[in-house]
């Protein structure tokens, strides 16, 4: 799926850093459960020992309910990225909300009792959802580098773009679903003994408020 450009956060309530300080990153993955990719994903993070954030899109996950119970059985963290990954910058709060309870509902049926600590909205056009996500007690999960992988350009460009792009802190914004993400698994799976060897750890994304 084309993704088109991504906005800058545009309020202080939207979180684009790590909780973990110092050399740390945060690794995202949107747009799934999407087999096989998902599924390969996991088994990496699982060999590097290695945990992220995986931002669900809630037809996806009614399709694959039971890729979302690996994630959360593998320990990895759970965000909302709505219903049909639409854009809703322009929504009323009210709209806003029923997706997000929607989507939300949907994960719990996969996984009853599901911890989603976090919302990222998709497109990162932002409009009224941080305050309705937060009025859900969900924190707006931002990026601080985006690796451009909705176009795959290969896995040696995505090694590349991970590698100088990355800075101490920094939340990435990586996808797991949407189309063939393999090379962005390939990447991912290079790139975390890279880092690691250098003194980086990987971290959650931080909460405010």
């Amino acid at each position: 799926m084309a993704h088109p450009a991504l906005a800058d956060n545009p309020t202080p309530t939207v979180v684009d850093s790590t909780r973990g300080g110092g050399l740390s990153v945060g690794f995202t993955f949107d747009d799934g459960p999407n087999p096989p990719d998902t599924l390969r994903l996991l088994d990496v993070l699982r060999e590097h020992h290695a945990k992220a954030v995986f931002c669900l899109w809630g037809e996806h996950v009614r399709q694959h309910p039971e890729v979302v119970r690996r994630i959360v059985a593998d320990g990895h963290t759970l965000c909302n990225h709505g219903m049909r990954h639409d854009d809703m910058a322009a929504w009323p709060a009210e709209r806003i909300r029923a997706d997000l309870l929607e989507t939300s509902a949907a994960i719990r049926a996969a996984v009853p009792g599901a911890h989603i600590p976090y919302f990222r909205a998709p497109y990162g056009n932002w409009g009224q959802t941080p305050t309705v996500a937060a009025d859900l007690g969900m924190q707006a999960l931002g990026w601080r580098l985006a690796i451009g992988d909705w176009d795959p350009p290969g896995t040696a460009e995505l090694i590349r773009r991970l590698r100088e792009g990355i800075t101490p802190g920094a939340v990435v914004l990586m996808h797991d679903g949407g189309g063939d993400r393999s090379q962005t698994v390939d990447a991912v799976d290079t790139v975390i003994p890279a880092l690691r060897s250098e003194g980086w750890h990987l971290s959650l994304p931080a909460r405010r408020g």
